[in-house]
């Protein structure tokens, strides 16, 4: 594919996504129609899509509509790229551009903030003065990190295999076991270091909050929103004992056992029924279902489709959740409560709710992690029983 039919691409995809469709969704049903397409243009048309999203308020303002052929200009032109040649209308490229949109991309304009206007308020109120620096961050692509698994290897041999892989990496401050790629980024998942379980993708900030905890040999451990598991995996990692799984959806740890297995970990799948004839555990950790805001640079759809009802909701899921959760610790354990959200009302709102409402149990350690520190946005607590 030509660099203009690329664009053009990425248009359509875009004006498929404005009407409804997820953008992973829109993605997958272009590249599945698209057997011409190599390697390549699939990776350049997805980072084209990515990049509009990520800036999709400024770029339609820039481009002079808020279509898919409007946000694309309106982000090449942001990034100064040669519009002429972009947009020349050869072959199955973009069409060249009108006399409207030559004055719209040459105008000046304001850039808005790149996020729901009903959400801007709120995260101005709770980030201060790292509004700005978290604002700009998620107009920008994110960082590829990996975790080291200490249970196999050390983060100095891990880079030597992945360098081995063609996959260049530099040691993160933020945890002793963050790295990020630098060159390299799609070969990680076929080289040998994530094949044989020495590395995974994990952002540095869960992998901080995951260090910062007082972890011991012999605990029994329960990740109760599993998911994908990627959180009892960093656990494991930094310790020996038993290690416990549950999510209200089951379906959402089919990957699980796989990873478990290339991990080197023993995990029991634990379903919904029957987690309280396994409790008490020394460790219940909760990453709750959250708006995910602190990591929308990686998920930039996903904003544009959050709203005030949808926070509501959340809210409701998260105080049940760390409720039930609260039961399955034994006496003397550690709960965990985490977000990878930027906002108050999903993190220390909700603490502080559940600690009025339960006196049986304090705080012993919170902290928040924003785009200013490095990392995706992320927020922990740590609740010890009084």
């Amino acid at each position: 594919m030509t660099p203009s039919a690329r664009i053009q691409t990425a248009i359509e995809i875009l004006d498929d996504i404005l009407s409804g469709t997820p953008a992973e969704k829109a993605l997958t049903g272009w590249a599945r129609k698209s057997r011409f397409a190599g390697s390549k243009d699939r990776a350049a048309v997805r980072d084209h899509v990515f990049d509009a999203l990520r800036r999709r308020a400024s770029a339609a303002l820039q481009g002079g509509s808020d279509d898919g052929r409007g946000i694309m200009l309106g982000v090449l032109a942001q990034d100064e790229a040669d519009l002429e040649r972009l947009f020349s209308g050869d072959g199955y490229g973009a069409a060249p551009m009108t006399e409207a949109e030559v004055a719209a991309v040459a105008a000046k304009v304001a850039e808005p903030v790149d996020l729901p206007d009903w959400i801007v308020p709120m995260l101005r109120t709770d980030l201060g003065t790292a509004f700005p620096e978290n604002a700009d961050a998620l107009r920008q692509r994110a960082p590829v990190c990996l975790r080291v698994n200490l249970k196999k290897t050390t983060r100095d041999a891990a880079q030597l295999v992945l360098q081995d892989d063609g996959v260049t990496t530099a040691p993160m401050s933020q945890a002793d076991t963050a790295l990020q790629v630098l060159e390299g980024p799609r070969k990680v998942a076929v080289g040998q270091a994530y094949q044989t379980g020495l590395v995974e993708l994990q952002d540095v900030s869960s992998q901080a909050a995951i260090a910062a905890l007082p972890w011991s040999d012999g605990q029994r451990v329960l990740d109760y929103c599993a998911g994908g598991g990627g959180k009892l995996l960093a656990i494991a990692g930094r310790m020996e004992g038993a290690f416990f799984a549950h999510d209200a959806n089951p379906d959402r740890m089919q990957d699980l056992p796989a990873r478990a297995a290339r991990a080197g970990v023993d995990v029991e799948i634990v379903a919904p029924d029957s987690i309280s004839q396994h409790a008490p555990f020394d460790v219940v950790f909760c990453d709750v279902p959250c708006s995910g805001s602190g990591t929308w640079r990686r998920t930039p759809d996903a904003k544009w489709r959050f709203t005030a009802e949808m926070l509501d909701d959340l809210n409701a899921v998260q105080a049940q959740i760390l409720q039930e959760a609260s039961g399955l610790v034994a006496q003397g354990g550690m709960l965990v409560y985490a977000t990878c959200s930027l906002l108050a009302a999903e993190n220390g709102d909700q603490v502080d709710k559940f600690v009025q409402e339960n006196p049986e149990w304090s705080v012993v350690h919170r902290q928040q992690k924003t785009l200013a520190d490095g990392s995706d946005g992320f927020f922990f607590a740590q609740f010890t029983r009084v």
